[in-house]
């Protein structure tokens, strides 16, 4: 039986002892179940948020310790001997907060993130941007100013004023402060509020003040929140789905706008496009919610899109938008539906299900909301019988597209000024490192940039979870970040980051933390040295680039041979080449880098191209005098 009272200064063996009783059994609830842990215990604030993180499931911790974390970090350490917690300590925290959120995101599991005082932490609330636009929960643990007020504690925010990492913190998402330790339940209970809310999770903010960590506080640990977990809800009565099915009833040509919050209800989004006969137009973040060669499927649409998404957007007269939030890229800053005359939403977040006029708005889960749409439909007649023209003519602007990408990615080599001999267009080289990733099954995680806008537009994925795209903030630097995220998880997924040189060289730490926590993967760096996005923007804008590119050559290979532990890998300028590169760093027992030499000019054979609106730069005008224009 475990002691219940361990004292104000409670010791390194007390703190032991405790671990390695949570640690035979399958979580702290089992534990005290066993009867073995006396409620209340006396611990120090470090501990009880450790044991507060466990019975939401908080095992996994990306961390990078300082001087405003060195309690937290023994406590940790204590419990990582036990088996309890696993710890990745890391070399950036932008990284690290990437890492994080690839973890939760691929792996569904929620970890955190602990950062010393100030700049580190600043550091990671900038990573934490991915989260929270790509609805991803993850915990954010920072060290902060003691409550005291003694004087300027060394990397707090330089003015007199109290408490402004938390005001920070609170601008950006949801935030607590432990300035007294007995508000750790409430913080709990916030926390999990935010990171795992059923429509849109994201990160969770806790400043951890230096001197509250060790200080010692009586906690009733039965009392603390586990994770949360809500019911499936859905609009009540039947009027609305009779709205619904009478707005499907009148018009022909119908879109279903999946958006990222469709990623966990693939099955309904299909089975409801199925029902109504209307065509599906993915967002970058939701391929794979249809497979690619669903007839249904006309894959991206937006500001880049695609030749059958686009025509499925302009051409539609009633949009279904399920799990969007309007994001401007993904619905051509909202000029993307011109002859659209009514909205039917469906969405579990308030502001989003009414983003549109002239919506019908169904909040809720997507698939208990489908759910019960379908089983108002399924009393009526056929719907999607009278569809079979608009569905042909999106069809037929499918076939168009697949014939334009196979064109574009089976490009010869082009002549390059740069490289001064001919290499393989960016669409060439994606889509052969693209159809690699497929028959190996392994993930595939983008990040900001010109590979990411071609990639979404060629990747072929049949399944949720193939592709992990970093639309959401466009962060540079997160794809080969990402790959940290399987660090220390049992049977992880071999995972493939396509990168840019300059989203690369945002974020290089890992090609020391991946060898350090034995992550097997690659790295696949297509090198046109520049920010081709931008250059190929200005261009479209002003006929001139400026500023987007540079003239020092970096050898990625013995860069990346440098490091212990890392094969690299000359990628040539084939196909042929490419795929015997690929076979040789995916052999490796580790972190592979392949260095993929690719076009950058103005050819237009070398890009997806782009077929939507954005309102930036010489075309805010013309946008904004459409957006005039819409119905909806």
């Amino acid at each position: 039986m475990l002691e219940s009272n361990f004292g104000s200064g409670t010791q390194e063996s007390e703190i032991r002892e405790r671990a390695e009783f949570v640690a035979r059994y399958d979580d702290v609830d089992a534990a005290l179940a066993a009867g073995g842990i006396e409620m209340p215990i006396e611990t120090s604030l470090s501990e009880a948020l450790v044991i507060g993180l466990l019975k939401q499931g908080v095992t996994h911790y990306f961390a990078i310790f300082g001087h405003g974390s060195t309690d937290l970090g023994n406590v940790l350490r204590i419990y990582s001997e036990a088996g309890v917690v696993t710890v990745i300590n890391c070399r950036n925290e932008v990284e690290m907060a990437h890492a994080a959120t690839a973890h939760a995101w691929q792996y569904g599991k929620t970890p955190a993130v602990v950062t010393s005082i100030g700049p580190g932490g600043l550091q990671a609330m900038a990573g934490s941007l991915a989260a929270a636009s790509n609805g991803v929960g993850v915990y954010h643990i920072y060290g902060d100013e003691t409550t005291r007020g003694e004087g300027y504690n060394m990397q707090q925010v330089p003015k007199p004023e109290q408490g402004l990492f938390g005001k920070i913190t609170a601008l950006m998402g949801q935030s607590h402060t432990l300035h007294t330790p007995e508000s750790l339940r409430e913080c709990m209970r916030r926390g999990t509020n935010c990171v795992h809310h059923p429509y849109m999770p994201g990160p969770f903010f806790i400043l951890l003040p230096i001197n509250t960590q060790p200080q010692s506080m009586k906690l009733n640990v039965e009392t603390l929140p586990g994770r949360m977990a809500l019911p499936a809800v859905a609009p009540a009565g039947l009027e609305v789905y009779e709205a619904a099915a009478a707005l499907l009833g009148r018009h022909r040509k119908i879109v279903i706008k999946a958006g990222g919050g469709a990623r966990r209800h693939a099955s309904a989004v299909r089975e409801l496009a199925e029902a109504i006969g209307a065509a599906v137009v993915l967002s970058p973040g939701s391929t794979g919610v249809l497979p690619d060669d669903h007839p249904q499927n006309m894959h991206v649409g937006g500001s880049k899109g695609s030749i059958s998404g686009n025509f499925a957007m302009e051409k539609a007269d009633l949009v279904v938008f399920i799990g969007s939030r309007g994001v401007c890229q993904a619905d051509c800053s909202g000029v993307g539906y011109p002859n659209a005359k009514a909205v039917i939403n469906i969405n579990g977040a308030i502001a989003d299900v009414t983003h549109y006029a002239n919506t019908l708005p169904l909040p809720g889960d997507i698939t208990c909301v489908a759910g019960r749409l379908l089983d108002v439909l399924r009393e009526k007649e056929a719907l999607k019988d009278d569809r079979g023209e608009w569905l042909r003519r999106c069809a037929d602007k499918k076939a168009a597209w697949n014939a334009f990408k196979r064109e574009r990615t089976g490009a010869a080599p082009l002549d390059d000024t740069v490289w001064k001999q001919a290499v393989l267009t960016q669409p060439a080289a994606i889509h052969t490192v693209a159809e690699f990733a497929k028959r190996i099954g392994a993930a595939k995680f983008f990040d900001a940039g010109d590979v990411q806008a071609n990639g979404f537009q060629i990747v072929e994925d049949d399944t949720v979870g193939d592709t992990f795209t970093e639309t959401g903030a466009s962060y540079m630097g997160f794809a080969a970040s990402a790959l940290l995220g399987s660090a220390g998880v049992k049977g992880a997924r071999y995972g493939i980051a396509f990168t840019g040189d300059g989203s690369f060289m945002m974020n290089p730490q890992v090609l020391i933390d991946a060898v350090e926590h034995g992550v097997k993967g690659m790295i696949a760096l297509f090198d046109n040295r520049r920010m081709g996005a931008i250059t190929s923007l200005q261009y479209a804008q002003y006929g001139q680039e400026f500023r987007t590119n540079d003239s020092v050559a970096v050898d990625y290979v013995a860069m990346a041979g440098a490091f212990a532990g890392v094969k690299a890998v000359f990628g040539g300028t084939t196909r042929d080449t490419l795929r015997a590169a690929l076979d040789e760093a995916h052999a490796h027992d580790g972190l592979s880098l392949v260095h993929i030499p690719v076009y950058a000019g103005r050819d237009p054979i070398a890009e997806m191209g782009a077929y939507g609106s954005w309102n930036v730069g010489n075309w805010v005008d013309d946008v904004q005098a459409r957006y005039l224009e819409q119905k909806i």
